[in-house]
């Protein structure tokens, strides 16, 4: 069996993110996407509000699961059996962080492969912080996070 670990805050998850579950679906037997648990940031959702969320908005997909974990990407990623680490890139600046965690990952476990897929196009400007900040300031998050995300962020009242 096929398995792969997306991992990510998730703060919120955006269609961005969904673009590349999407595909890595039809790629792999399982797909985990796995809410990071990160003492070093101050997320807007619990990590539990990230987790409903997605599992919520992946409903649709047979093969993917959704599970929180706190520690090593690559460690988690070995317990569940997993092969691949999904690494979703916006843009190029993105890939030289990535490269180092990948160059990083496999000195650690050789087991396990990173993948990193492009986003979409119409996709590759979104990311969680730009819409915490475009909601906070009462803009329109409809085209960059699905319905459930948008009344969740209304909720969290950061939209004045």
């Amino acid at each position: 069996m096929r398995v792969a670990v997306y991992p990510g805050s998730f703060d919120p998850v955006t269609y961005g993110h969904l673009d590349i579950i999407e595909r890595v679906a039809g790629l792999f037997d399982r797909v985990i996407v796995a809410v990071s648990r990160n003492p070093g940031k101050t997320p807007l959702f619990a990590v539990e509000e990230r987790v409903d969320m997605l599992r919520e908005v992946l409903g649709p997909y047979y093969n993917v699961e959704v599970d929180s974990f706190h520690g090593l990407t690559v460690n988690y990623a070995k317990v569940q059996g997993a092969q691949a680490i999904i690494r979703g890139l916006r843009a190029i600046s993105d890939f030289e962080n990535e490269l180092m965690m990948a160059l990083t990952n496999k000195k650690l476990e050789v087991s396990v492969e990173t993948i990193f897929l492009m986003t979409r196009a119409e996709y590759s400007f979104i990311s969680s912080t730009a819409v915490k900040e475009i909601a906070f300031f009462n803009g329109c998050v409809r085209d960059m996070v699905p319905s459930l995300v948008e009344e969740r962020l209304r909720d969290k009242s950061i939209c004045p």
